[in-house]
């Protein structure tokens, strides 16, 4: 039967306008690609459809995508997950808990490339309802957490030491409530010469099947191989493990042998940077003997932001500095944190996936790295971020490499 001109003509039009529309919304094009969890290493090109990752492929026409993007030169990465910071941010002066030390994600993670973030204890089951209504539920970037084995959380370190607010039923139960952001139990600056902190949120990572980190004063009379050895599960995190008075080196700067026994018992260690738990007379000679962290994390709070840690990428930078190839910091900034707490969509770049994306510049010369000690030393590198997208959306654009040209917005004129 012939269809009418007029309506053949309709649906020729129909057809043509379909195979116009673009498939994908966005392309970055001609970029490096490192995603350690696919082996993905190469220049490849990556389509956006909504949130997700469509496609991960050499030369995906741009005419197949509403925006593309020019990133060749530069490295394009899963979005950073920065699984140790701080950022229950409040008015209270020198106080991490709804308090000034800690920093509002949005404002300092996406110019990081950090599009993933772990509230590394300032709440307890007290206060997290406070965290998660003001913080994650209120922030683009993706925050969980973990809970402080402490109610109250970090309102002080004194705060820290009162047994009678460690509760780890009533943790572990905060935690089952919420299983969508809480990813551990954390334990935090416990000056006592017991374990007593650390048991606590063991107990509590027991019943919400969920890890633990601890953040451990070394004191004689509670040695941290027996934290390491005995303390903590297969699966738990011993946080600033290159914190200067953690005794990792002996004496001729050799690798004490229980902390190769704790790694291959499956104890993690997690950088944890900060403020003042990085220094270089640990982290070098640990590093050159192979002893690197399973996770790079900032510690991100104020002091840490202005003084020598400034992002993650600077963190990042050390690393390189120190000799851990591109590779492997990519690998401790994305999947390594993405495993270690137990969300493995996170951390990638696979299609279907959710599309977090970090574009990153590697700059060649001589720069600077300093420890919180005033320690420095020199790399021949330095990663900044260029580009963030969080779910799919550009949200920092250091370059303006999204931006339509001024001729062309003015219409030519």
């Amino acid at each position: 039967m012939r269809l009418p001109g007029f309506l053949a003509l309709v649906l020729a039009g129909g057809s043509a306008l379909m195979a116009q529309t673009p498939q994908y919304d966005l392309i970055l094009k001609g970029g490096h690609v490192i995603d350690p969890k696919n082996g993905v290493d190469g220049i490849e090109d990556v389509a956006i459809t909504g949130r997700q990752i469509a496609a991960v492929a050499a030369n995906i026409p741009s005419s197949s995508a509403k925006k593309t993007i020019n990133v060749a030169g530069l490295y394009v990465t899963p979005g950073l997950v920065d699984m140790h910071v701080h950022v229950f941010a409040g008015y209270t002066p020198g106080v991490v808990a709804e308090g000034m030390m800690s920093m509002m994600p949005d404002h300092v993670g996406f110019r990081a490339g950090v599009t993933t973030m772990v509230d590394a204890g300032s709440s307890g089951w007290k206060s997290f309802p406070n965290l998660k209504k003001n913080i994650i539920d209120r922030s683009q970037t993706r925050v969980l957490a973990m809970l402080n084995i402490i109610g109250v959380g970090m309102i002080s370190q004194d705060a820290e030491q009162i047994v009678e607010d460690m509760d780890p039923q009533r943790t572990a139960e905060t935690a089952l409530k919420n299983p969508e952001v809480v990813v551990g139990i954390k334990s935090a600056h416990w000056r006592a010469p017991n374990y007593v902190s650390i048991e606590k949120a063991v107990e509590a990572g027991e019943l919400a099947h969920l890890p633990v980190m601890v953040d451990f004063f070394y004191l004689p009379e509670r040695p941290y191989d027996k934290l390491i050895l005995e303390k903590l599960r297969p699966g738990d995190i011993s946080t600033h493990p290159y914190r200067a008075p953690t005794p990792i080196l002996d004496d001729q700067g050799k690798l004490l042998p229980y902390m190769t026994a704790a790694r291959k018992r499956g104890v993690l260690f997690d950088l944890g940077h900060g403020g003042g738990n990085f220094h270089f007379k640990n982290a070098v000679p640990a590093v050159r003997q192979g002893f690197w962290p399973d996770t790079i994390s900032s510690d991100l709070n104020l002091v840490a932001a202005n003084g020598p840690m400034i992002d993650l990428p600077t963190v990042m930078s050390k690393f390189l500095a120190m000799g851990v190839p591109l590779k492997d910091v990519i690998r401790l900034t994305t999947s390594g944190p993405a495993m270690v707490i137990h969300r493995p969509a996170l951390g990638q770049i696979a299609v279907g996936s959710e599309a977090d994306i970090t574009v990153l510049r590697l700059e060649s010369g001589r720069f600077g790295f300093n420890d919180t000690a005033g320690e420095r030393i020199e790399g021949t590198q330095r990663l900044n971020c260029e580009m963030t997208i969080r779910a799919g959306q550009v949200v920092f654009d250091f370059n303006a490499r999204a931006a339509t040209p001024f001729h062309e917005a003015q219409g030519g004129r």
